[in-house]
């Protein structure tokens, strides 16, 4: 089976709980008149989602390649996540990664619950 997402590329084997897609739609303005009518200028809609994965790290090394991916510092990545039908690529930024520590056995610490915020560098729909 095809790798459900990757970034730069770089697919990753650790399952994914849960991906959500949001699409907001970004306003260049948007004012009211005196009259109370909305006037906007719309500049394009966006398709941002959310990767969650697993309590705890079922391959420590795997997720370690992931976080080191997900924090990198670097402006812009490429994503391939799964779309409407089939896959949706996309460049955009990681806003967030965050996990917690589940549990430390043998001097190794168990991560896990990880999730990441994609958002888009420019609008998928204008």
């Amino acid at each position: 089976m095809a790798a459900l997402f990757s970034i730069d590329g770089v697919t990753f084997n650790i399952p994914v709980v849960e991906i959500k897609r949001e699409a907001p739609v970004l306003d260049k303005y948007a004012t009211r008149t005196e009259g109370g009518d909305l006037e906007r200028e719309i500049i394009g809609v966006y398709f941002n989602y959310t990767l969650t994965f697993p309590n705890l790290a079922l391959n420590i090394t795997e997720y370690e390649k992931l976080w080191n991916k997900v924090t990198e510092p670097v402006e812009f990545h490429d994503f391939v996540v799964p779309g409407t039908t089939g896959t949706f690529s996309f460049r955009g930024y990681i806003t967030t990664a965050g996990d917690a520590l589940r549990r430390v056995h043998n001097n190794k610490n168990y991560w896990g619950g990880l999730s990441i915020k994609l958002i888009a560098k420019e609008p998928a729909r204008k």
